[in-house]
């Protein structure tokens, strides 16, 4: 591998929530945003959006070895991590599954889902564009995720208030994946 500035890359990424099945745009589509109709961008975000992946492999081992003979991949947790820099009712909808919002002459308001755990929750679709290598678009799709994590909202003097989220990809069929990146090429 030759390593050239070309394969570094370096840039923000625009997150965009969905519902889930929202129509995902043709990979053809990767330098443009996503329809407005089926995609809603979440604004600003601080410290970047993170995919990550956690897979478990499960050893196979047999009594006339002493190597390790194969694995198996027994469990992935596919997770997407920001902090979301606008701190709006919607958002925090976002951050927690849901929730009944009301608006007024002169306010909004907004009051977190009270069901009980045998509820389905509110999966979402998430979608979010950066940067690949040779600074070409990357477009990470993530088709049912749900926040599964603590999310904090902190008032402080000399810092700004965000929303910490983290979600988790779930299982969407034996014929779709759940998750679909694609990359622009020159």
């Amino acid at each position: 591998m030759s390593l050239t500035a070309t394969n570094l890359t370096l840039g923000p990424a625009t997150l965009y929530t969905g519902a889930f099945g929202a129509t995902e745009p043709a990979d053809t589509a990767v330098n443009t945003a996503p329809a407005a109709s089926a995609w809603t961008d979440v604004g600003a975000t601080n410290d970047g959006v993170k995919l990550t992946a956690d897979q478990t492999y499960t050893e196979l081992e047999v009594d006339q070895a002493v190597d390790r003979v194969g694995s198996r991949l027994t469990k992935r947790d596919f997770m997407v991590e920001t902090t979301l820099a606008e701190p709006t009712l919607e958002n925090l909808s976002l951050v927690m599954n849901g929730g009944t919002a009301a608006s007024g002459a002169g306010f909004k308001s907004f009051e977190p889902s009270f069901a009980t755990s045998a509820t389905i929750p509110a999966y979402k679709a998430l979608l979010f564009d950066g940067y690949a290598d040779e600074s070409l678009r990357r477009r990470v799709i993530v088709r049912r995720a749900l926040s599964t994590d603590a999310f904090e909202v902190a008032y402080t003097k000399d810092t700004m208030t965000v929303l910490t989220a983290k979600w988790a990809a779930h299982y969407v069929s034996a014929s779709i994946a759940p998750i679909h990146i694609v990359d622009a090429t020159a």
